[in-house]
Parts: structure tokens; sequence; C-alpha cells
């Protein structure tokens, strides 16, 4: 059985900082060590129990995917094996389931990629007939496939917090207010890298869900993560296309007016929903068979869209 990792203790490095999933230390002036731990987080509260094994799912798929878009947008990944950068005594913790990372500049927004009408947009879409301000079409269900993949920026929540859809024009004001003095440096624009981010999470997203479905999972939407370097060119960071940060459905069940079957923390939200919790921390405790069918459907997506089993 897989160890359970739900904090990391690296004391042969800086720690920086924790998140909702991952520790984050420092390398050096240059680069970051990233560990990605079994929490996990619903309705952005962290729940106390830990899915086993899925710090290295997650780490697995996101190698998968940044290799597999590599030819998009540069990525984060140094190539530096993680278990030479601690100590003899802390290789465990970060096996498989770490990265090295460059030490990049974050965009102060998450940038959402929408293929299906689900989740907030399809509330926005019943209230405005549009999403995030975008006008769509009359008529609409329920996990329909939208016309073209919408770009629709949110920023980005202190744990606790729930992330906020905000407007491209939101967006591009954010990004030049937070990297004023790096963009001045590298002779570009908040409005230059907000474009930028979103052209990219549109070819990210469009390649990555055709290969998907070549796997028999549809990827209905999806959030990725940017960062600058020095130079003011974009990069790829954090989590890609993994369950966490996407909702994954089976293609053969899936259908348009109703919630469709998934591979991602979809599964929780719906036991959560069920209970009589206001969506504050702190979270309630999962039953083992919500913790384990969770499990699975992780790893299921892994091997689906990898080929390869994640490691016991």
């Amino acid at each position: 059985m897989t160890d359970v990792l739900f904090e990391s203790t690296i004391n042969s490095l800086p720690l920086l900082g924790r998140g909702k999933v991952r520790d984050i230390y420092a390398v050096d002036t240059d680069k970051l060590l990233i560990v990605t731990s079994d929490r996990l987080s619903a309705f952005d509260v962290i729940l106390p129990d830990p899915i086993p094994g899925k710090g290295q799912v997650l780490t697995r798929l996101a190698c998968f995917w940044f290799e597999k878009l590599a030819g998009i947008v540069a990525n984060q990944l140094t190539g530096i094996d993680p278990e030479t950068v601690v100590s003899a005594s802390e290789r465990a913790q970060v096996r498989g389931r770490a990265l090295v990372v460059k030490r990049l500049q974050p965009l102060p927004v998450e940038a959402v990629v929408r293929g299906y009408l689900i989740g907030s947009g399809w509330l926005d879409y019943q209230a405005t007939g549009s999403v995030c301000g975008i006008p769509l079409p009359a008529g609409l269900q329920l996990a329909s496939r939208l016309p073209q993949p919408l770009f629709t920026p949110a920023t980005k929540a202190a744990i606790g917090d729930h992330d906020e859809n905000i407007s491209f024009e939101r967006a591009q004001a954010d990004c030049a207010a937070a990297l004023a003095d790096l963009l001045a440096g590298a002779g570009s624009s908040g409005a230059e890298i907000a474009g930028q981010a979103r052209a990219a999470a549109i070819a990210l997203y469009t390649t990555a869900a055709e290969y998907a479905a070549s796997r028999g999972i549809i990827i209905a939407d999806t959030k990725f993560e940017f960062g600058l370097d020095a130079a003011g060119t974009l990069h790829l960071i954090d989590e890609v296309l993994t369950p966490d940060s996407s909702r994954f459905w089976p293609a053969d069940g899936y259908r348009a007016g109703g919630n469709p079957p998934s591979y991602d923390k979809q599964y929780v939200r719906d036991y959560l929903e069920t209970l009589d919790w206001n969506k504050q921390a702190p979270g309630p405790r999962l039953p083992p068979a919500v913790i384990a069918g969770t499990r699975a459907k992780y790893a299921e997506a892994c091997e689906r869209l990898t080929g390869e089993q994640p490691a016991e």
C-alpha cells in the first residue's frame, strides 16, 4: 500500500509555504521543490482525511501532460531528481510525488478553460444566459458541450476562501498591477501577458481534450496556472490537467441534461452535498468507502490517460 503523506517535513530546505495540496520549499534562488501531498480540498476547504497515493497520481499525470504539451508553451520543469536536493532520510517523502521546478513569478489569476456547461458556469448561464459575461446560445442543457472552449479567468483565493470568476479585462488589470516591475523590465504589459495566457490556455485545453477523447475521457473544464521568468517569458506551472484541477468524465457515461459521472473530486463533492455542512473549515471526515472510491477514480483516470497503472 502506498504511504500516506498529509504534510511533508523536509528540514534540509527552507519551507516557503503550504497550499491546499502542495508544500513548497526553496532549493536555491532559482529553483523550488514542490511536494504533492495526499491532502484533498473541496469547496476550498482542506478535508481532514487524505486520499492514499493521491500525490503520486497527481505528479505522474502532471509530468505526463508537461511532456505532451511542451511544444505549446514553456513549462516549469528542470529535470532535476527531487531525491538529490533533500537529505537521505527525506527521500521517501519526495519519491514519486515531488518536482524540482524553476522559480518563477506566478500570474495573479487562474486560467480556467470550459468546454462544457457545468458547475458555476451552468449556474451563471441559468441566471444570465452567459458564462462570465460571455453570451451563449439559448436552450443549452446541463453538461452541454459549448460551441467553443471559453477562457474564464478567476482570482486565486486564499485557503478557505472561494475563487471569484472575473472578466478578461479584470485579469489584464490584475496582471498589470501584480507584475508591474517585472513587466516594465521585460518591455511587456499586463494586457499582453493576459492575452498570451488566454491563447496558451485555449491551445493547451484543445490539444489535451482531443488526446483525452481518444482515451475515452472528456475534459469538461480545467484550470491552468502560469508564471513568468525574469525575461517575461510565459511558463506553465503548478499542476496540469489532474483530477484536482479538472473535470474528467467517462465518454461512455456522458449525456447532456444530467450531471455526468466523473473521475475527479466531484465524487467527493457529491458526498459532501448530502451532509449538513456549511462548506467552511473544519471539513467533515470522509467515510472509508468514499476515500477508497476517490482513490480508485483518480487511479483509473491516470491509467486511462497515461496508459500506465499508478505505482502502489
